[in-house]
């Protein structure tokens, strides 16, 4: 096994999907993103949206959630390459983030990830920094959310 074929790149990975229900999207909102159209039906009615809908945070959360389950499924019995199995560390952070079309009440979205890339850490002897994109679409097809992710990992021994 490459580490490309470890780090999936090349593949798009269906992480998961998810119902945006109106109680958990008021939920969320009232916690980590209050706007009216988020968290008041009768005011998102008479927003651009023209109805409730789920925070951009949200969605981009909730990616967060099946990414990091299929982190976790990457383990020793996964890993048939040279060397010691990659350990996977910290996201130092995402770019081009977009929310592309809002997330309705009751609609359901499906998350994915495909790898693009992993080079060398030009500072850090051993760590690697790989490059993902994240999308969700709902069941029309359309996409909802887009972004790029990074997530350090270590190899042990510097190439």
């Amino acid at each position: 096994m490459t580490l490309d074929e470890y780090l999936g790149i090349g593949r798009k990975l269906e992480l998961g999907s998810h119902t945006f229900g109106s109680e958990e999207i008021k939920r969320f909102a009232a916690k980590f993103d209050p706007q009216p159209f988020h968290v008041d039906e009768e005011a998102a009615r008479n927003s651009v949206f023209g109805r409730l809908c789920a925070s951009g945070w949200h969605t981009a959360s909730v990616w967060m959630r099946f990414n990091v389950a299929a982190r976790y499924e990457l383990n020793a019995d996964n890993w048939s390459g040279p060397g010691a199995l990659p350990v996977l560390g910290p996201s130092p952070g995402i770019h081009n983030l977009k929310w592309l079309k809002p997330v309705f009440v009751d609609e359901t979205i499906t998350f994915y990830r495909t790898g693009l890339s992993h080079r060398a850490h030009p500072r850090r002897p051993g760590w690697r920094m790989a490059l993902s994109l994240a999308e969700a679409f709902d069941t029309g097809g359309d996409k909802v959310l887009e972004f790029t992710s990074r997530l350090l990992f270590f190899l042990g021994d510097p190439e």
